[in-house]
């Protein structure tokens, strides 16, 4: 009884390497993503998907209309910001960290999203 027991014991730890591995090689770098996206839902898939040097969140359930927002970066100086509402989500690239930063800290971030980010990051496709 025992033997088999170890022998499954190896076998589950073999499976469960063999699985890490297998995820680890779908998830693409984020040096790796295309330039360009067929459309909206291909490249909120591809940047959640990839791995990032930053990868910040903000509480926005203090927002009206805000239900998430999240910011993503290679170099740590531009990125791609996800915004959700109740509706959609939408993608911005090539947004300066330093616009990040003071969304996520300021006391309206429908004021400042209105004020520096809308309209001025738009993925193009």
């Amino acid at each position: 009884m025992t033997t088999i027991f170890n022998l499954v014991i190896k076998n589950a730890g073999f499976f469960l390497l063999l699985l890490f591995f297998a995820a680890s090689c779908n998830s693409q770098t984020c040096q790796s993503l295309p330039k360009t996206f067929t459309n909206y839902s291909e490249a909120l898939s591809a940047v959640k998907s990839a791995k990032f040097k930053v990868f910040e969140e903000v509480n926005t359930s203090s927002s009206s209309w805000i239900r998430g927002a999240s910011y993503y970066s290679c170099d740590g100086l531009t990125g791609y910001f996800i915004l959700k509402t109740d509706d959609k989500e939408y993608i911005y690239s090539g947004m300066p960290i330093e616009v990040w930063q003071r969304f996520k800290n300021a006391e309206s971030f429908g004021s400042e999203y209105n004020k520096s980010i809308k309209g001025r990051y738009t993925l193009k496709l």
